[in-house]
């Protein structure tokens, strides 16, 4: 399957995967729930070459997940601002922040992000947790099945794969 065709795949994570499936949208992600939504601001934060940042920008703003609103006329200045698509990846960009103070390499350095909960202002760490029961879990404590077309999908896949690499013309990487 070819990184362009992983959105229309029946796997959600694929789907998500193709609209935020890079380093950099994950990091404009970042800037924009920490309040920065001016051009000049993401490209400072992120490192990212006006091109690119541009890029993404408009391909998060076709997919739903931002809008662009001006804010100057002259000359056109726009900020960017987050829809309920965008909004609703706010765990994913938490679950990979507690990724990465478990598995980056962060020992013995002060968490750059402190979150505190304005409900009852005790600090809250990333998480999953059933919505039925409100219990964490893990992955050892959910069972995942597929759905019929699903595994139509992955079979297909992987008799498409397996002609690729029978004719030698199967990717690698």
């Amino acid at each position: 399957m070819s990184w362009s065709e992983s959105g229309a795949s029946q796997c959600p994570i694929a789907r998500c995967l193709a609209v935020v499936g890079d380093r950099w949208t994950m990091l404009i992600m970042r800037e924009l729930f920490f309040g920065n939504s001016r051009f000049d601001g993401l490209q400072a934060q992120t490192g990212m070459s006006p091109h690119l940042l541009s890029t993404r920008l408009k391909r998060l703003e076709a997919d739903g997940v931002l809008a662009r609103h001006a804010y100057q006329q002259k000359p056109p200045r726009h900020e960017y601002v987050l829809t309920d698509s965008g909004h609703d990846l706010y765990p994913v960009l938490m679950t990979l922040a507690g990724w990465g103070r478990k598995w980056g390499g962060l020992d013995g350095l002060p968490p750059a992000l402190n979150l505190t909960h304005r409900h009852c202002g005790h600090e809250v760490e990333t998480g999953l947790a059933c919505l039925a029961c409100g219990e964490p879990f893990t992955r050892a404590d959910v069972d995942t099945t597929f759905s019929a077309s699903f595994v139509s999908e992955r079979r297909e896949r992987m008799e498409a794969f397996q002609a690729a690499k029978k004719h030698g013309t199967a990717s690698d990487s």
